[in-house]
């Protein structure tokens, strides 16, 4: 039986959501095609139609992109923790559903079914909604946490991508693989304001400084990141490259440092973005993830093929150790869906079966898998 973490316990407020996560009731299935509405022991998700963007795509081989998503030939995974940790959301691009997960129980309480090629997944700052962009559809929705409902789809174009988010959560920027773009939104209007051209093959990986001003997106196809000012938007970007199957990148709070997977060359590149110094540290086989804790003290490298993660000081540079699969659960193909708790001391490692691997960030060890 899955134990209850009574050290993270929180009050759950009073809505049918958290009732149900707290009774361990049936997992409640939504889905973002069909308006129908289901309810199990009370509690009743609804979704919204949305007319032509609600389409069938017919896909073979779920894991084979070409088979699911005709517009980007490429596997991810995306796993968001809400600011108040009580709930992750998770899904991987071959699946056709999202998992939430009640994080003080660990228990799964809900998929939202309907989905084709979802991307990424990014929690509104009040913990109330999410988004989540599906490249097949070409679409990213806002879902809320009360009751799953669709309550807005942004028709960014097939292809849309990764996603970054303005801390107050009012600007939205989507990088699109297939058209070679990155679409400003301006959330609280909900409509685009600006697309911006000149990337190649933007794919998951896009940050925005802490500041705001400055949004940093991988090239996938030409393994550079781009920096754009976004006080001028119209500028040329500053390009970073000489990267090896470059997979995700994370930049410090004080934005002088920037993180790099490379997948073929098994390395983070550590860039210093003021003198341009670049220092390469060997972590584990086929890094996608880089993702660094709140306190910019340790980074977590997410190596895909041989289940582990690396931590990396970043006060010199050195690797911390390795965690790997253990008794308390296992690592299975993370990448670069890596969160952290705000006070950095535990991270949540999405595993290939839609899991959760709960790591001890000090102790460097897989404490509980959640959602299993």
């Amino acid at each position: 039986m899955k134990r209850l973490r009574t050290t993270r316990r929180t009050m759950i407020t009073t809505t049918a959501l958290a009732a149900l996560a707290l009774s361990g009731a049936a997992v409640t299935t939504a889905s973002a095609d069909s308006p129908e509405t289901k309810s199990s022991k009370g509690f009743t998700t609804t979704v919204v139609d949305f007319g032509a963007y609600t389409s069938k795509i017919e896909k073979g081989n779920p894991k084979d992109p070409k088979d699911q998503d005709p517009t980007v030939d490429a596997t991810n995974n995306t796993l968001a923790v809400s600011p108040n940790e009580r709930f992750a959301v998770a899904t991987n691009s071959y699946s056709d559903h999202l998992v939430v997960i009640h994080v003080p129980s660990g228990r799964k309480v809900a998929e939202i079914k309907g989905y084709v090629s979802p991307r990424n997944i990014l929690f509104a700052p009040d913990s109330k909604s999410f988004t989540v962009s599906d490249s097949a559809r070409g679409v990213v929705d806002r879902i809320s946490m009360a009751g799953f409902h669709v309550t807005q789809r942004l028709p960014l174009g097939a292809g849309v991508f990764g996603t970054a988010q303005s801390r107050d959560g009012k600007w939205l920027y989507a990088n699109n693989a297939a058209a070679d773009t990155v679409t400003v939104v301006d959330l609280e209007n909900n409509r685009p304001t600006d697309v911006l051209t000149g990337f190649h093959e933007p794919r998951q990986g896009t940050k925005l400084s802490y500041s705001g001003d400055k949004l940093y997106v991988t090239n996938y196809g030409e393994g550079e990141v781009s920096i754009v000012d976004l006080k001028n938007k119209g500028a040329e970007p500053e390009t970073i490259g000489d990267f090896k199957g470059l997979r995700a990148v994370s930049v410090n709070r004080a934005g002088d440092r920037l993180y790099a997977a490379n997948s073929e060359s098994d390395e983070i590149s550590v860039i210093n973005l003021e003198s341009g110094a670049r220092t390469s540290v060997h972590v584990g086989d086929t890094p996608y993830g880089a993702a660094l804790s709140p306190d910019g003290s340790v980074l977590l490298s997410g190596n895909m093929a041989d289940n582990t993660l690396t931590a990396v000081n970043t006060e010199d540079n050195s690797v911390i150790g390795t965690v790997k699969s253990g008794s308390k659960g296992a690592l299975k193909g993370p990448r670069q869906a890596i969160s952290f708790s705000a006070d950095s001391k535990t991270a949540w490692v999405l595993n290939d079966d839609l899991t959760v691997a709960e790591v001890d960030v000090d102790q460097l060890k897989v404490t509980d898998v959640l959602g299993d």
